[in-house]
């Protein structure tokens, strides 16, 4: 009867790692078959089957002999002592009474195992010393190094790891077929954790040169998730194109591509492709259920599906705070009050200003002139109640300034106090304060930058503070919140950060939207929302409102709404004016036609501590933001270069 006829996988694993055991304690060949005799019938189960007891031990006894004979013995350097087999005539070791050539030597269907297979369970069951001596010996498998590396890895040895795995590819990498993955992966890893990152890339580059074709769409994939990370999603969709060329049928190509496509949060397109991908999968059968899973779910969500396959390795505190958005994300609007700040505005009209309000701009001084509705918002008095327990064990300040991180030496994230606070009161998500101070916390843990972890967590905060301001301030409100008022000050941030969050979501009509909500809001403008929302006015064509926008500020010294409105006045087919305005911003910020009308042009030295208004920096940076912009309005860059020659 043939061994897969009277075991499962799982019966058939089990006899293998007890006998692995049990010669680890006794590696004498006639102790271990007596214990095979014996015991293996039970391990497969043989007793629910049609087999008799001795049928079942002349089994147990042929398999015994298998696996002794594949056996890596450390005793013996990790080599294997066949049991010498009897000659023909000599009586058959099953006790049946018959010559060997006669009984179990007639056998046609007596199973074999690879040494290898022995290795893989050994690896989990020998000491540290005998590992060293196996790695030694060259005994080990090399394939099988990945195990040992995985050990290590585990244990925060990164350094052992690239000792033992680096050779593997010093041999000529077309040679390592798919087993060599693992290996590949775990030294990437290894890399990692020591910081070599450009080793790592080296070795990456290099690999998608010379590799088979699984390491080459291994390497790709490295690659392509490492440009995804850094925000390069040009070069990010370059190697993922690789990486399918190099293995087309492959599930980490298949999950590398949603992955592509919801950190560009196109996420349509990647329930199309999760669709595409599991239909092929199913057709090729197969079956990898948590994999299939993950695919049926982003074919509805990809977003949601990105999250929940991340889920063991995400801090679990993050998992716990997306179960908290999931129960404040329908509660009822609190319901903002607001205070006139009257003496505030009147000090503006006198001109006593604040040092803050005096290292403006002309521009925004201008701004700060026609705030005649100058108010203060005022949370409900269950709210301020929260408040002031949250501000008893939040562990940061509020960012400096217009910042949008805490204090280098801050690590919030190590003070359960508020997080369990936060978990267990709802109600918090009625305070814009805490709101804000949540936002910051999510936007410098390590692993928010992790473009559907934004969208899962720091997102709906954002959207829910939206909410609440829009219902205190609508757009027809002709009232401001200035940001010299530490109380609106959270609502600002906010309002900044939904912003930022669209324009990486894609969402260019909802940014101009939020821009154009933070400009009212704020006219002030300590955010530079101005330059940001022109530069998405003049990308979009929408020339009319960038005049606009321009005019709001006369005499800024940004160069976004300087030279931007000279753009939208040349496309609208008002040249006369458009040099008149040239002209004007030629004496504020001459060096920018300059960086604009060259094609190559080298980068100047970066001011650390913010731009220098007419400086080189601030030309160059105007040029990388946008004169992809100028080159494509026809004539414009020969014409601009023309007058300012």
């Amino acid at each position: 009867m043939l061994l897969h006829e009277t075991a499962d996988a799982e019966h058939f694993e089990q006899v293998i790692v007890q006998s692995v055991r049990h010669i680890l304690m006794t590696p004498d060949p006639d102790v271990f078959l007596d214990w095979a005799r014996d015991n293996i019938p039970d391990l497969l189960g043989l007793s629910d089957t049609d087999l008799d007891q001795f049928e079942s031990q002349r089994l147990a006894l042929l398999l015994g002999r298998v696996i002794w004979n594949a056996m890596p013995l450390p005793t013996n350097n990790f080599v294997p002592l066949p049991i010498s087999l009897p000659t023909a005539q000599a009586p058959c070791p099953c006790g049946s009474s018959l010559h060997y050539a006669d009984c179990c030597g007639n056998l046609d269907d007596i199973p074999t195992l690879s040494s290898e297979l022995l290795w893989e369970i050994l690896l989990d069951e020998i000491s540290e010393q005998s590992l060293r001596d196996a790695l030694a010996l060259g005994a080990i498998p090399d394939p099988l190094l990945a195990k040992v590396a995985e050990r290590w890895l585990d244990e925060d040895r990164p350094g052992r790891v690239v000792d033992v795995l680096e050779p593997l590819f010093i041999a000529p990498l077309d040679s390592l077929d798919a087993r060599y993955e693992s290996a590949f992966d775990l030294l990437c890893d290894a890399y990692d954790r020591l910081n070599h990152s450009r080793k790592k890339r080296s070795f990456l580059k290099r690999v998608c040169i010379e590799g088979s074709q699984p390491l080459q769409a291994a390497a790709w994939q490295r690659l392509s998730t490492m440009h995804i990370d850094e925000g390069d999603f040009i070069q990010a969709d370059a190697a993922f194109t690789s990486a399918l060329r190099s293995n087309p049928d492959n599930p980490g190509t298949a999950l590398l591509e949603i992955t592509l496509l919801v950190a560009q949060h196109k996420d349509l397109l990647a329930s199309e492709r999760a669709r595409f991908w599991l239909h092929r999968f199913r057709r090729q059968g197969f079956n990898d259920d948590i994999f299939m899973a993950f695919l049926a779910e982003a074919t509805v969500n990809p977003q949601e599906a990105m999250v929940n396959s991340h889920v063991d390795m995400l801090d679990p505190i993050l998992i716990d705070i997306r179960d908290w958005i999931s129960l404040i994300i329908d509660r009822s609007l609190p319901t903002y009050a607001m205070t006139a700040l009257r003496q505030a505005a009147q000090r503006r009209r006198l001109g006593h200003l604040t040092t803050e309000e005096r290292q403006c701009s002309g521009a925004r001084l201008s701004a700060i002139a026609n705030q005649d509705n100058p108010v203060e918002l005022r949370a409900p008095v269950a709210v301020r109640r929260i408040e002031s327990i949250w501000q008893s064990i939040y562990p940061a300040a509020k960012p400096m300034s217009i910042g949008l991180t805490l204090a280098e030496d801050t690590d919030v994230w190590n003070e359960p106090a508020w997080i369990d606070y936060l978990l267990n009161f709802p109600k918090v998500a009625d305070s814009l304060e805490i709101l804000d101070d949540l936002a910051t916390a999510l936007y410098v843990h390590p692993e928010s930058a992790l473009p559907w972890i934004s969208h899962a967590l720091l997102r709906p905060l954002l959207e829910r503070a939206w909410l609440i301001l829009q219902q205190v301030l609508p757009p027809d409100d002709v009232r401001c919140i200035p940001w010299s008022s530490a109380a609106n000050r959270p609502a600002l941030r906010l309002l900044f950060r939904r912003y930022l969050c669209q324009i990486q979501a894609g969402e260019q009509d909802g940014a101009m939207n939020t821009l154009e909500t933070l400009l009212r809001l704020n006219p002030n403008d300590n955010h530079g929302a101005r330059a940001e929302l022109m530069n998405l006015y003049l990308r979009h064509g929408k020339d009319e409102r960038a005049l606009v926008l321009a005019h709001r500020f006369p005499n800024d010294l940004l160069a976004d709404l300087v030279y931007g409105e000279v753009l939208a006045l040349y496309r609208l087919g008002r040249e006369d004016r458009a040099r008149s305005v040239l002209n004007s911003a030629m004496r504020r910020l001459p060096r920018i036609p300059g960086y604009l009308t060259r094609k190559r042009i080298k980068q100047p030295r970066l001011n650390p501590l913010g731009i220098t208004p007419g400086g080189d920096d601030q030309a160059w940076l105007y040029r990388e933001e946008m004169r992809d912009v100028w080159a494509a309005e026809p004539g414009i860059l020969d014409w601009l270069k023309r007058l300012t020659a």
